[in-house]
């Protein structure tokens, strides 16, 4: 397959609907990067290493310099907000960063405005920005963003572009039968069918553009038949969806811990307290519903009931979301874990995560940027799972339980990664080094 790999030639324009706390986190501190000011904390792209053939070979490189990746000074970054502030106005007030490292970088952050954005209250309704499309149709919208697309590129003559979602999450709907086909989405946009969310028209404009796209939140867009579909006629690269950041990071990393003991949990409560835009926004219950199935999800598959009724039969998960302004972008997480052992005999986990949400993100949309632009250069066009180490609700094939172990999906990340450049597979069996050494001591 390495042969089939294009390099990352030129420059790669990562283009962002929601130019807020998330984005301008990721934007400042690439541009700080590139500056010599800092290092690219979180990324796995880029400060994550390798292994590549037996563990004697002592072949660890970093992956940045194993598979073909944009350069962080290649990137031009740009995207659209329902709100007109350019990137270091928005910055600024989301107050992630502290303001003299923006102002370090203010030139670079000043110069990138954002487009106007898809907007419809009716999915968000906690937000009430002015600096929207407004008048057009679903299919007019849709062509808006195509434009927007294509006049970015010729902009900053770039080679390749990718869009990760880093707005709000929307309110939440179920796969309906317009979602079906791509015929039937189709048609439903040239009806200006309102059931159409935003993200999906930013979605299917990405792929009409041969743009490859990654739904950083839980909003259905990407997990329809209708945009696989269509990913799959034009050979674009998708994923999603949710960034994996704060609580369910530690649910990944704590329960797969207690499942391999064969641990019983009788039950999971988790609650969370923010107070940024996203805090805002999941304020609202409808949307709140969307990130909870998500956040749910997680855990009951992880901790599967049906396999193991005896120690998770009786699990109960419980998750809330509190908006508390004071607290800004500082996400504050708790979770009461009751585990049982041995006889029966409870014991408890207590976990207080006081996080720095859009701290933790940043790097997640880094490296799903140029993750699937990689996959897109390699022709690996559809449904990406292998970048389910990086989302809460990983997309898979129709009928293919998602995988949520973090572990198993690093693992599942990096052999993607060696089967792209034609090395072997790892499977951490390490038996041929004992009968090697049982074989040289004859």
């Amino acid at each position: 397959m390495k042969k089939n790999v294009k390099e990352a030639e030129g420059k790669l324009g990562i283009l962002m609907p929601g130019l807020g706390a998330v984005a301008t986190t990721l934007i400042a501190g690439v541009a700080a990067i590139n500056k010599g000011f800092s290092k690219p904390i979180g990324s796995v792209a880029q400060l994550g290493h390798i292994r590549l053939g037996k563990r004697t070979d002592n072949r660890n490189p970093l992956i940045k310099d194993f598979v073909p990746l944009a350069k962080l000074t290649d990137i031009v970054f740009g995207g659209w907000d329902v709100y007109a502030d350019n990137v270091y106005e928005a910055a600024s007030k989301a107050k992630v960063i502290e303001q003299h490292q923006l102002d370090a970088v203010r030139e670079t952050l000043e110069a990138i405005q954002p487009m106007k954005a898809v907007f419809d209250r009716n999915f968000v309704k906690n937000l009430d920005g002015n600096h929207i499309k407004t008048g057009l149709s679903r299919r007019e919208l849709v062509e808006a963003v195509r434009a927007d697309i294509r006049g970015f590129i010729a902009d900053n003559g770039l080679d390749r572009v990718v869009i990760v979602w880093c707005g709000s999450t929307e309110k939440y709907i179920e796969s309906d039968d317009l979602f079906s086909s791509l015929a039937k989405l189709e048609a439903a946009l040239d009806q200006d069918d309102q059931r159409i969310p935003p993200s999906m028209i930013y979605c299917y404009a990405a792929l009409l553009e041969g743009v490859p796209y990654v739904n950083g939140a839980p909003n259905l867009t990407c997990d329809v038949p209708a945009i696989v579909e269509l990913a799959t006629q034009n050979r674009v690269a998708i994923a999603g969806k949710d960034f994996k950041t704060g609580q369910t990071l530690m649910k990944t990393i704590v329960a797969p811990g207690l499942q391999a003991r064969a641990l019983g949990v009788e039950g999971w409560f988790s609650t969370n307290i923010l107070g940024n835009r996203d805090g805002l926004v999941l304020d609202d219950p409808e949307n709140f519903k969307t990130k909870e199935v998500s956040k749910l999800s997680v855990l009951e598959e992880i901790l599967d009931a049906d396999k193991n009724p005896e120690l998770y039969g009786d699990l109960y998960h419980k998750v809330r979301i509190n908006y508390y302004p004071p607290h800004g972008d500082n996400k504050e997480s708790w979770d009461n874990i009751d585990i049982f052992g041995w006889m029966g005999y409870k014991m408890q986990i207590k976990i207080n995560f006081l996080c720095r949400d859009s701290i933790l993100a940043a790097p997640i949309v880094l490296d799903l940027a140029l993750f699937i632009d990689l996959a897109q250069r390699a022709d690996m066009y559809g449904i990406q799972e292998w970048l389910s180490f990086y989302l809460k609700s990983p997309q898979t094939a129709p009928g293919l339980p998602a995988e949520h172990d973090i572990f198993k999906q690093l693992m599942k990340l990096q052999n993607t990664l060696r089967h792209i450049m034609g090395e072997d597979l790892i499977t951490h069996l390490g038996l041929d080094y004992y009968q090697d050494l049982v074989e040289s001591m004859q």
